[in-house]
């Protein structure tokens, strides 16, 4: 019996020194591995994509702050909102730069309605930045039906809007000069 106890108790020891072997070789074997540092990147990473791009919404810097800047021109929007503040707005994308209203009934006229659509593209105070669409309804019974366009008050609008985004640009720059 104490023979085959030995016999058991060196090949237990022998199994525990083989592990103890080969853990040191394996562990040798990466010791001439080279690390690097995970890569950190400074712009932030979408959460729905996982790919870089986005807006940090905490710890915005300057630099940052200085990406968000609006797409159109500022005289252009105000003047724009200005000239449509008299019909209800239905839809506002400062970044797409356009500007659509529900449809709008005058008091005068109670048969027709209107409804406009204003976009502003670029970043200059031009004539072609802007440009107004208006579409007309007229009441037939208890329902509206399509009159078309106005073209005629769009480019009314549009000489409007450019109008009153001069008139603040013209104050803004007295404002700076007294």
């Amino acid at each position: 019996m104490t023979i085959f106890y030995r016999i058991g108790r060196i090949t237990r020891l022998n199994g525990i020194l083989s592990l103890a072997l080969g853990v040191t070789f394996l562990m040798s074997a990466c010791s001439g591995l080279k690390t690097t540092p995970a890569q950190t990147t400074e712009e932030p990473i979408s959460v729905i994509t996982g790919e870089p791009g986005g807006i940090k919404l905490f710890g915005n810097t300057d630099e940052t702050k200085a990406k968000i800047n609006m797409p159109v021109n500022a005289l252009l929007w105000r003047a724009a909102l200005d000239i449509a503040s008299f019909v209800p707005l239905d839809d506002v994308d400062t970044f797409g730069g356009s500007i659509i209203t529900e449809w709008h009934q005058s008091a005068d006229n109670s048969d027709q309605r209107l409804k406009l659509t204003i976009f502003i593209s670029g970043l200059e105070l031009r004539s072609d930045a802007v440009k107004v669409q208006t579409y007309t309804q007229k009441k037939s019974g208890n329902d509206w039906v399509d009159n078309g366009r106005d073209e005629a008050l769009a480019r009314r609008l549009e000489d409007l809007i450019l109008s009153r985004a001069r008139e603040i640009r013209a104050a803004s720059v007295s404002e700076t000069t007294q």
